[in-house]
């Protein structure tokens, strides 16, 4: 199947229960056995079945396979939130002593627990610009456990060779890690190029709707996927039946309105570059962006996420922002309405100035997230609030 199908058809029941045509919502926390035999047989894994929630869930699973299906690896796994996915990889393959290499423009969340939480237990981290892979090899040593990657990058949209770093990780016996939150499995899938390991934001492009959180953690092997189904069941971030369904209902629309809101951000990304308020336009999709030759090759679409500068500078970006009428001022991003925020005093906060500005997080940088609403409406309103920046 292609993908546009395999969002449609992929994560569903072996056997339908009455013929129904969307998966149920299987809100129990609890499984009964046939028998004695059966529970033992369970608990033992000598038998298929479900036992309890936490552990298993028939509607979760479903949500499971269908992003498994599209990112091409061997399995998924749900997580209650999208940093339950983060930090359940780290916890999963991280020890004391070990090393990891990462972007340096992450999201403020993924880097913090890298820089003050995980260093409490003895991991180290080398931040790096990885849209240079040069930038990476160097930072290797021979305790780099992990390199972990997000492309694009949150919110600098710089791209990273997914090939290259895989071949890094290889050559070291380091796994590859990618967050590919950003593009979502619809647009580009790490694991055809070498990673090892995925992870997506539920929250975002694949639930679409603004209403429902969560994480998902897709392996590349049988091996890696019971390390990682290990750790989630015994630290408990699974997700809840119910949030599955509600975002495996988001999985089937993603073609439709990723095919939209890029549409959408490519005409936004050519007028904000015309726009004389506008300093700056990080897209990959316009020529000029310098990777814009490399997401042409691993991505098959340049997304919807923008970023852009405006004049002058941190006070024209708070003008823009509380300008603005049918664009939302919120966080997040990925979702049918268009979002627009200010991420170095909201979603990268917490990450130190100066390593905000060496990550090229600037205090004019405008985050834009583009949704599915009619170009024409999106680009007035830009347009009034840009024009209200004083000179």
């Amino acid at each position: 199947m292609r993908k546009s199908t395999k969002a449609i058809h992929s994560g569903g029941l072996e056997h339908s229960i009455y013929g129904e045509v969307s998966v149920p919502i299987f809100q129990s926390s609890t499984f009964a056995f046939p028998s004695a035999a059966d529970g033992a047989a369970r608990f033992s894994g000598k038998q298929p079945g479900y036992i309890y929630t936490r552990l298993n869930n028939p509607t979760v699973n479903a949500l499971e396979e269908g992003v498994a299906a599209l990112e091409g690896g061997f399995a998924g796994v749900a997580t209650a939130t999208g940093m339950a996915a983060v930090s359940s990889v780290y916890i999963s393959f991280l020890s004391r002593g070990d090393h990891v290499v990462a972007t340096n423009c992450v999201y403020g969340s993924s880097r913090v627990i890298l820089e003050s939480e995980l260093s409490r237990y003895g991991v180290e981290t080398t931040f790096v610009d990885s849209s240079e892979l040069s930038n990476i090899e160097k930072a290797m040593r021979p305790e780099t456990r992990m390199i972990f990657l997000e492309t694009p990058m949150n919110p600098n949209m710089k791209i990273t060779d997914l090939a290259g770093a895989a071949e890094i990780a290889k050559k070291s016996g380091a796994l590859l890690a990618v967050d590919n939150t950003f593009a979502s499995p619809y647009l580009q899938r790490p694991i055809e190029f070498g990673a090892d390991i995925v992870i997506n934001s539920l929250t975002k492009f694949i639930n679409g709707h603004t209403d429902v959180i969560g994480g998902m953690i897709v392996v590349k092997t049988e091996e890696l996927y019971n390390r990682v189904k290990k750790i989630v069941s015994l630290f408990g971030t699974t997700m809840d039946p119910h949030q599955a369904w509600l975002i495996l209902r988001g999985l089937r629309t993603l073609p439709l309105r990723i095919e939209k809101s890029q549409e959408n951000a490519m005409k936004l990304a050519k007028f904000l570059k015309s726009h004389p308020k506008v300093t700056w336009v990080s897209y990959p999709g316009l020529p000029d962006h310098p990777q814009h030759e490399l997401a042409k090759q691993q991505m098959d679409g340049f997304g919807s996420m923008i970023s852009f500068g405006v004049q002058n500078g941190l006070e024209g970006g708070i003008t823009v922002m509380n300008s603005v009428r049918l664009i939302t001022l919120a966080v997040s991003l990925g979702g049918i309405e268009s979002l627009i925020e200010h991420p170095a005093s909201m979603t990268h906060a917490s990450i130190a100035p100066e390593e905000r500005r060496e990550a090229g997080i600037v205090d004019e940088l405008v985050r834009f997230s583009v949704g599915c609403e009619d170009f024409e409406d999106l680009r007035d309103d830009l347009n009034e609030a840009l024009n209200a920046i004083t000179d």
